[in-house]
């Protein structure tokens, strides 16, 4: 198996491709152990293709619906390792179908999948944004069982629980009430994970070698990765005191005001809010009563970010504005 190491990062315009992305450019622990990283930009003029662009990346605008195309461009930088990342979009479960076959048709040898925890609890008529993620991990699996294929020889599927980045859509009436309103229910629970921690692991799963292409420890894989703690939405709001030492309360809201407040967010796309709101509807049937964070401790060798700690590093974000007091005349 040849020492080189050409990685080719999907997604890299979201924040979840862009951090993975980041960390291998930046860290020399990662850093030393790539040969070359290229991303796939559905908007290679954005911020974060800048960004990484500056860093060294080579950015290769993603057209989908061109799948020769995205064939001969995996197969001129010589990809030999591929993280595939569904992308926010409402096409995401054919972008990535058209993604793994480009990468099957180039021989790429190493394939990363960041997929999602809660899937295989999912229900397809119930929640089917979630369970086309089941979808995604059995068509990139299906190739180990075909030896003529490279895609099916070093694949590795990553289960990210949900990001606890998500809970920052709600800032506002984080600000303005001093409230975290979630629609989870009072009783039942789900462990966040910080999403610089689920591209750690992928940093070291893609720059982790082995005679077979991943290390023999990554290689094969399914790793389920949520946060170390788990809350209730009450325990969410008491991590959330703590760090901002001010006092913040969970609100139990129907799903029809979670709808509402993700529509004001225009920054992300419909697609995923579907995704967000099934999500929570797992935690209220209670199917995400459970931490996994074995994985982590064992590719890292660390301690996942805990609730205390993430909430400090976003208290600017989250912390309550002091309402100012009008002198009367």
């Amino acid at each position: 198996m040849s020492d080189t190491r050409n990685v080719c990062i999907t997604a890299v315009d979201g924040q979840t491709g862009f951090l993975i992305a980041e960390l291998l450019l930046k860290e020399e622990r990662f850093k030393k152990q790539i040969t070359s990283l290229t991303g796939l930009s559905l908007d290679p003029s954005s911020a974060k293709a800048k960004e990484l662009e500056s860093l060294g990346a080579v950015i290769v605008p993603h057209n989908p619906g061109r799948e020769r195309e995205m064939v001969n461009a995996l197969k001129k930088i010589g990809c030999d390792t591929i993280c595939l990342i569904p992308p926010a979009k409402e096409d995401k479960f054919d972008i990535c179908v058209e993604l793994t076959n480009a990468a099957k048709k180039a021989g790429v040898q190493n394939v990363l999948l960041i997929s999602s925890a809660g899937c295989d609890y999912a229900e397809r008529d119930k929640q089917p944004r979630l369970r086309e993620f089941i979808d995604l991990e059995a068509l990139v699996l299906a190739e180990k069982g075909n030896a003529d294929v490279a895609l099916g020889h070093s694949p590795c599927v990553i289960r990210a629980g949900f990001y606890a980045e998500n809970l920052l859509l709600y800032a506002q009436q984080a600000q303005s009430d001093g409230v975290l309103p979630l629609p989870i229910g009072e009783n039942h629970k789900f462990a966040p994970v910080a999403l610089g921690d689920i591209a750690h692991v992928a940093a070291h799963v893609l720059s982790g070698k082995g005679p077979h292409g991943f290390d023999d420890k990554h290689r094969g894989q399914m790793m389920v990765v949520t946060g170390p703690m788990l809350c209730a939405g009450k325990e969410l709001a008491e991590s959330a005191s703590k760090a901002l030492g001010q006092t913040m309360e969970f609100e139990n809201i129907s799903e029809s005001e979670a709808k509402r407040i993700l529509k004001n967010q225009a920054t992300i796309d419909d697609s995923e809010k579907e995704y967000l709101l099934e999500y929570y509807s797992l935690v209220r049937e209670g199917k995400t009563n459970y931490i996994s964070t074995t994985a982590f401790h064992d590719v890292t060798g660390e301690h996942p970010t805990e609730p205390d700690e993430f909430f400090r590093l976003y208290a600017g974000e989250l912390r309550p504005k002091k309402k100012v007091k009008h002198n009367s005349a």
